[in-house]
């Protein structure tokens, strides 16, 4: 099987501008119109609104690759590195966490700085700060000294999907890929994001964390067509939802010729998806703000405040009286205290069913 980067015009990508024009008028659109309604809200709505959107991108980029972060450990270290000192109840968070918070806040927080070998180098050592991927030791800071293959299936059987180029073409290929990053601005912005992404994933430079900084990349590059450090939509997330046909995609146009419309045009398409599903994130903030502008006259206890907020942020699961005192550390008593308080100010309500399995949920109308 022959590869796109074998072929003689690499790395000379191409794509069909004609074909892409509707969608990149949509995008673009969705994307201006995101950014206006962003700017009617309040500056800790907006804050909100980033910081759930930059938990998301750090929980579904590592998804993507089988890691499941806490998510209370990468909101709390998020606030922490944003100096968000409106979020209250931040927990200590692990190295781990704290450095792909590092990596990911650092592009598009500084997306105008150059990505530069160093940077990139220091990246992925944040990813991994103890040099193992899981149970493996990995090289770190460095670029792979050996072949690099994206497999499939049981050991003994495996099915090889792509290859990229051997070690000893790296430092050349990244070099050229790095003075086009910071050299792209006669393509259009939304287009270079999709051709960054590209054109690193298939160089596959690491032993491991290369899809993480693919998308970390593609972030800094629609932060700088923004012009915006903020992110208030999550393509890792959009990505994680439809994660079959982005690996599909990428065999196919790594499989192919330098023409790679069909890869921009999904790129595109799930972008415009990213966009639209942050009207999601928008109202949830929205409907926080709502919620804590019927009780700001209201004396609640440290416990009570703690919960509600939890239920807000979309807390996992159902919430019971054993939750309760979990997330509070108190007694059952004083689990159930407090839960009978806030149905009677019509902030809980009780859901259907009792006994042991008895539930409540937020009453978030009045």
């Amino acid at each position: 099987m022959s590869y796109i980067w074998q072929k003689d015009n690499w790395p000379d990508l191409k794509w069909s501008s004609e074909r892409l024009l509707p969608l990149l008028t949509r995008a673009a659109h969705e994307q201006g119109r995101l950014l206006g309604k962003m700017e009617g809200l309040g500056f800790d709505q907006k804050a909100e609104a980033q910081l759930r959107a930059l938990t998301d991108d750090v929980l579904e980029s590592s998804e993507i690759e089988g890691e499941n972060l806490p998510q209370d450990q990468v909101r709390s270290s998020l606030a922490r590195r944003l100096d968000m000192k409106h979020v209250k109840n931040l927990v200590p968070s692990s190295r781990g966490v704290d450095g792909i918070v590092e990596m990911m806040t650092d592009a598009t927080v500084n997306y105008a700085m150059p990505l530069t070998e160093d940077r990139l180098l220091h990246w992925h050592e944040s990813l991994f700060p103890d040099g193992r991927s899981g149970m493996n030791k990995i090289m770190t800071g460095c670029y792979r000294d050996g072949p690099m293959q994206v497999v499939s299936g049981v050991i003994g059987n495996e099915k090889v999907h792509y290859e990229a180029p051997p070690a000893e073409r790296l430092q050349g290929e990244m070099r050229t890929f790095l003075e086009w990053f910071e050299n792209s601005e006669k393509i259009e912005p939304l287009l270079a994001a999709g051709l960054a992404h590209f054109w690193f994933v298939t160089l596959h430079p690491f032993d491991d964390g290369n899809g993480r900084i693919a998308r970390a990349i593609a972030d800094m590059a629609l932060a700088r067509a923004e012009k915006n450090h903020r992110r208030f939509y999550s393509m890792s997330k959009q990505i994680r939802h439809e994660r079959s046909d982005y690996y599909k995609i990428l065999e196919i146009s790594q499989t192919g010729d330098c023409d790679i419309t069909n890869w921009q045009e999904w790129f595109l398409s799930c972008l415009l998806r990213a966009i639209q599903g942050a009207d999601a994130t928008v109202n949830s903030v929205l409907q926080k703000a709502r919620f804590w502008q019927r009780f700001a006259t209201e004396s609640l206890n440290e416990r009570q405040i703690k919960v509600l907020n939890r239920l807000l942020d979309g807390l996992e699961g159902k919430l019971t009286t054993t939750k309760w005192a979990k997330l509070t550390r108190c007694s059952p008593d004083t689990a159930l205290r407090d839960i009978k308080d806030l149905i009677e100010r019509r902030a809980l309500k009780q859901e259907s069913g009792g006994g042991r399995s008895t539930s409540y949920a937020l009453v978030l109308e009045e």
